[in-house]
């Protein structure tokens, strides 16, 4: 899909949505139903899909089933497999926001990099130099796309080649080579998996191991798939199964009886006692408490470490050499390739987008103790500027996709009063401060505060990121904004009456 002539040409917008993946083409389909087209989507890249644009490394997939991994409004019933690929959630999302008309709202090539409150509108800057005005900002930025790259001396030394897992480079052919992969996360299991089955040697460079949680994927069965796509009823039918399904894992970390979280952690001891080497498996260990980091969700990683052309590295990484790694341990490992499988600046959040708000508030310093926050979509001082997907998100525990959707629907209310009343809305800073308290109290109860790893669930306080909700509970906190809670101004040149 490319940008069409529907994009104001005067730069002036009612509503600047900021980025292009699965948040930003869902409140795009939003402000359209209320039938505002007085908006554009501004995308620092090429093209739609975030996440799923980005990663197109070797065995790329999303570990939520494929119908679930879908907008609630448009399930998806394309993927033939159970779980689907990446290439698979690119296309859904881009036929998606085709079908819903959003071609002529799409900017690409626009990544934003500053924005500053005037008194009445968003005076918003690209990096190329293009202006927007706008009365409504919506971060849709996602947490995933930042690349984390580890600090290893002599990288540049290296005569190989080194990619960033997000930042693969899909000619490449991994056939006969000696691959290494930095990283324990998701994308390195996705990646030692695949590429196990190409490669003549594969190390596997391990810092810290993970609690791996076993699941097949298997094709959709045809008269599931049949039924799917008979009628839209068919399809929410096997939508809200998968829902249910999928719940009852993710929200064993917040909600789970003590039977439930030890049925789930037998399961996952159980298919890492199937590991025949003891020294592998005791390699392959950790030395945390199951659900501490989020769960790596595969079934073919132990298969993929037990193959005689792949090894475990528990050894620290001294430096890169030429030729190869040199391990702690005075090993040169030799290697053609390496990925960093080494995550997400994820507590970046808009940075480093420079934001100015009311009164000239600089958001940098108001986030650098704790971010301030309210229900993960608005910032004190910030009027007329929504969250998508912001801190305290309940991502640890539910889809992402049912997350954006209740802070789409809740933004979406705060919109509709701003244009219909033409005030500035922003909550105010007690307001802020008690749900960031409450969040950070009840998460302090959670296994990924007392767990006993780091992960990028957590602050630099090591308290996490993320909200311990059930999807219940998301849905009653976001279905309609208790206005005593906010700040609400009449523009300049309005006769709206706050309240």
């Amino acid at each position: 899909m490319r940008a069409g002539a529907g994009v104001p040409a005067a730069r002036e917008v009612s509503v600047l949505v900021i980025g292009a993946g699965a948040a930003g083409i869902l409140m795009g389909i939003g402000l359209r139903e209320r039938g505002i087209e007085d908006f554009v989507i501004l995308e620092k890249a090429g093209s739609l899909g975030g996440t799923w644009r980005d990663n197109v490394y070797p065995g790329v997939a999303c570990d939520v089933p494929a119908i679930y991994y879908s907008y609630s409004f448009a399930p998806n019933t394309s993927a033939p497999m159970r779980y689907a690929t990446g290439r698979e959630l690119w296309s859904y999302f881009d036929s998606v926001a085709t079908d819903r008309g959003l071609a002529g709202h799409l900017r690409y090539g626009a990544e934003v990099t500053s924005a500053a409150w005037n008194g009445t509108a968003w005076e918003v800057e690209t990096a190329s130099g293009e202006r927007w005005t706008a009365g409504i900002v919506v971060g849709a930025v996602g947490r995933l796309h930042r690349p984390r790259f580890p600090d290893i001396p002599g990288m540049a030394d290296f005569a190989g080649v080194v990619r960033h897992a997000s930042q693969w480079d899909p000619d490449l052919d991994l056939r006969g080579v000696r691959l290494g992969v930095i990283g324990t996360g998701s994308s390195s299991v996705q990646i030692v998996s695949a590429a196990s089955q190409q490669v003549a040697h594969l190390d596997l460079f391990q810092r810290t191991a993970q609690w791996v949680y076993p699941r097949a994927n298997e094709p959709v069965a045809e008269a599931v798939r049949a039924e799917m796509l008979a009628s839209p009823e068919g399809a929410r039918k096997h939508y809200a199964a998968m829902e249910a399904e999928s719940l009852r894992l993710g929200e064993i970390a917040v909600s789970g009886t003590a039977e439930q979280v030890e049925a789930r952690n037998q399961v996952i001891r159980d298919a890492l006692a199937a590991v025949r080497d003891p020294v592998l498996r005791a390699k392959l260990t950790p030395d945390y408490d199951i659900g501490c980091k989020r769960l790596v969700i595969s079934g073919t990683f132990y298969d993929a470490v037990q193959r005689p052309n792949v090894d475990v590295v528990t050894d620290g990484i001294l430096r890169f050499e030429r030729e190869g790694i040199r391990t702690t341990d005075g090993v040169l490992h030799p290697l053609d390739v390496v990925v960093l499988a080494t995550g997400f600046h994820a507590d970046n959040y808009l940075r480093p987008m420079r934001v100015r708000g009311a009164g000239g508030v600089d958001l940098e310093e108001l986030w650098a103790d704790v971010f301030l926050t309210y229900k993960s979509v608005a910032v004190p001082h910030l009027p007329n500027f929504f969250l998508i997907n912001g801190p305290f998100s309940p991502g640890g525990s539910l889809n992402i996709i049912a997350v954006i959707e209740n802070h789409a629907a809740f933004v979406l209310q705060l919109v509709d009063r701003v244009l219909a009343e033409r005030v500035a809305i922003a909550p105010d800073a007690g307001s802020s401060a008690a749900f960031v308290d409450r969040m950070r109290d009840r998460a302090k109860g959670t296994v990924w505060y007392t767990g006993g790893c780091t992960s990028w669930y957590l602050d630099r306080d090591g308290v996490p990121l993320v909200a311990p909700m059930t999807l219940s509970e998301l849905r009653a906190e976001m279905a309609e904004p208790v206005w005593a809670d906010f700040d609400v101004r009449p523009l300049a040149g309005s006769c709206s009456a706050a309240s």
